[in-house]
């Protein structure tokens, strides 16, 4: 399962995307609204489960849950609020959320209200990633290859592996900083050493390799890495 995590406090946001995925969600986690709504613009269809804060930076959770029901996307959004009022949270459903949390709230009630969600909706299943001639598999954190002659192979990553991928796959040919990835992967209290971008790297493109494919991802030196799709063709 594939979750948008847009929360502005960063002890919540690492502790939610932490315990997540402990749980086997990836999570995209952003800090505002309006990078949130870039994400869901360009990848809706990639999520199957969405969690807002309504107070954000840029737009509100709530304005992000109207501007998806203008488009009638049906993505489940669970609201997370220190607002707890019953006018707030008849507000926070008329604006198109599907459930509501209370702040402070324990991990396993929000794991709890995720799957309320999931069961809500069985129609949405895990999705895939496709950039060229690559596909990421969420279900089983594996890339499959498929080479001019019709072959396919899966090489099988670990979740760090796989995330790492995944992130440089969603920005093809753009060049991505070492602390762009780390900021984006790793949460703010576990594994934030100055090498574990390059460690990382090197132990994928070390699987990529086994099958040709390690040439998609381009070092650039003194800026970071880029994900280049006519590589992976």
């Amino acid at each position: 399962m594939k979750v948008l995590l847009v929360e502005d406090e960063p002890d919540l946001g690492a502790s939610i995307q932490q315990k997540l995925s402990k749980e086997r969600y990836i999570v995209d986690w952003v800090l505002d609204g309006d990078e949130a709504w870039s994400y869901l613009q360009n990848n809706s269809n990639k999520y199957t489960l969405a969690i807002f804060d309504w107070l954000l930076p840029g737009l509100s959770g709530i304005e992000l849950c109207k501007h998806l029901r203008l488009r009638n996307n049906p993505l489940p959004v669970l609201i997370l609020t220190a607002r707890d009022s019953m006018e707030d949270k008849v507000a926070g459903l008329d604006a198109g959320a599907d459930d509501y949390l209370v702040k402070p709230f324990g991990m396993e009630e929000l794991l709890a209200r995720l799957r309320a969600l999931q069961r809500r909706v069985p129609q949405f299943q895990p999705q895939h990633l496709e950039v060229g001639n690559l596909t990421l598999d969420y279900g089983n954190f594996a890339v499959t290859c498929q080479y001019p002659n019709g072959e396919t192979k899966a090489i099988t990553l670990t979740k760090k592996e796989f995330h790492l991928l995944e992130y440089l796959m969603k920005h093809p040919d753009v060049i991505v900083t070492r602390d762009q990835i780390l900021n984006h992967l790793y949460t703010f209290d576990t594994e934030r050493v100055s090498n574990v971008i390059a460690a990382q790297m090197r132990l994928l493109r070390r699987k990529l390799s086994k099958y040709g494919w390690d040439s998609c991802i381009e070092t650039i030196p003194c800026m970071g890495y880029r994900f280049n799709p006519a590589n992976a063709d």
